[in-house]
């Protein structure tokens, strides 16, 4: 009897504890896939600018000042101070896709900027219009066909920064925008 209570007391918490790490690794899943969307982007850039994009007359943050990125588009970028190294008016918009070659759909990716957006019209798109990307800020983005979750007309920032969590600076990122930026002091 002593045995038997003694082999139950056992098993029922190791299922205890087997339950917790489970509950622990679906826990550590959804943290890491806040930021899932974004594995295969291509945090540095080469600076290159998309045809026709404009340089911003009277930016907030003029290039080469510093602010603070108030923005979570990747690990490590909120908090973090940024170097402007462009200030551009566009229009910008989150889109959702599929990637060209297949791959999880992204969804409210931030940030596309009009002059990515291949055969783009004169007039800036609205929400729900179907595009073509142009931008290759992720690995299967450029050519992919996308909906435009949002537009906003204003100024965007290329930065360089050094990720708030640590780890190698990231130059020319693509795009980070006004509101998503305050003064460094």
């Amino acid at each position: 009897m002593k045995r038997s209570m003694m082999l139950a007391f056992a098993a029922a918490f190791s299922l205890t504890v087997a339950g917790c790490a489970n509950e622990n690794e679906g826990q550590k899943k959804e943290e890491s896939s806040e930021h899932a969307g974004h594995e295969g982007m291509n945090h540095s850039g080469s600076g290159e600018l998309p045809e026709g994009l404009k340089e911003a007359e009277n930016p907030k943050f003029e290039k080469g000042s510093k602010a603070v990125m108030n923005a979570d588009h990747m690990e490590g970028m909120d908090g973090a101070e940024a170097t402007i190294a462009g200030a551009f008016e566009t229009t910008v918009y989150t889109v959702s896709y599929t990637p060209e070659g297949g791959g999880d759909p992204v969804t409210d990716h931030k940030w596309v900027i009009h002059e990515e957006i291949k055969d783009a019209s004169e007039e800036p798109y609205k929400e729900e219009d179907k595009v073509t990307l142009a931008a290759d800020h992720m690995e299967g983005m450029e050519g992919a066909e996308a909906t435009i979750d949002s537009a906003e007309e204003t100024t965007v920032y290329m930065v360089d920064f050094v990720p708030a969590d640590g780890g190698e600076e990231v130059k020319n990122h693509k795009w980070v925008t006004e509101s998503e930026l305050t003064a460094a002091e």
